[in-house]
């Protein structure tokens, strides 16, 4: 082999053991993928309902949300009408963290709707019955509608409002929950 075939083929092996790498890291069980990269990681996972997308990422190490996971979570929690991506509030990521912690389950919660522009929220209010405020907390990336898979509705409902963290609505013929980190309130 020639010194240049050599140099190439240790190039692409590296290249792929580090994509290995990541692939397994984000593989790995939550709890210890946290542990590889430290005691104060916290974590979260995401399927989105309306995009099929997964997110699984650690957002923060102790109370510092990382620069990376804001804007991954960002373009994650993007107006999935429009695409437009907003400014997520990080608080949110940790009321998520807690309510996770709260109802004692790892799996990924399904969103069915994180930032919302104004003209899509206009365009929600013109044409639903009801249950889209004129001023929702999701056009400041305050806001997010979920559910837990494995966790009754009315239970994550019940964990979101024991935080006392911001509003918590029901919507139980949706199947969602919304919590915010607005005042504290609740609906539904």
């Amino acid at each position: 082999m020639s010194d240049t075939s050599t140099l190439h083929r240790r190039r692409f092996l590296h290249r792929a053991s580090a994509i290995a790498l990541g692939a397994g890291l984000s593989a790995m069980a939550p709890r210890a993928a946290l542990a590889a990269i430290g005691p104060d990681a916290r974590s979260l996972s995401f399927d989105h309902t309306h995009t099929g997308e997964h997110l699984s990422l650690v957002f923060a190490r102790g109370d510092d949300v990382l620069p990376q996971a804001q804007q991954s979570l960002n373009h994650f929690l993007r107006d999935h009408y429009s695409g437009t991506v907003g400014q997520i509030d990080p608080t949110l990521f940790g009321v998520l963290f807690a309510l996770r912690q709260e109802v004692k389950s790892d799996q990924p919660f399904q969103v069915i709707s994180g930032y919302r522009c104004p003209a899509t929220n206009d365009r929600l209010r013109r044409t639903r019955a009801g249950g889209v405020a004129r001023r929702s907390l999701h056009m400041d990336g305050m806001a997010i509608d979920i559910r837990l898979p494995g966790v009754a509705l009315a239970d994550l409902r019940d964990a979101a409002e024991s935080l006392q963290a911001g509003g918590v609505g029901f919507y139980k013929s949706d199947n969602f929950i919304h919590i915010d980190t607005g005042r504290v309130r609740r609906w539904g």
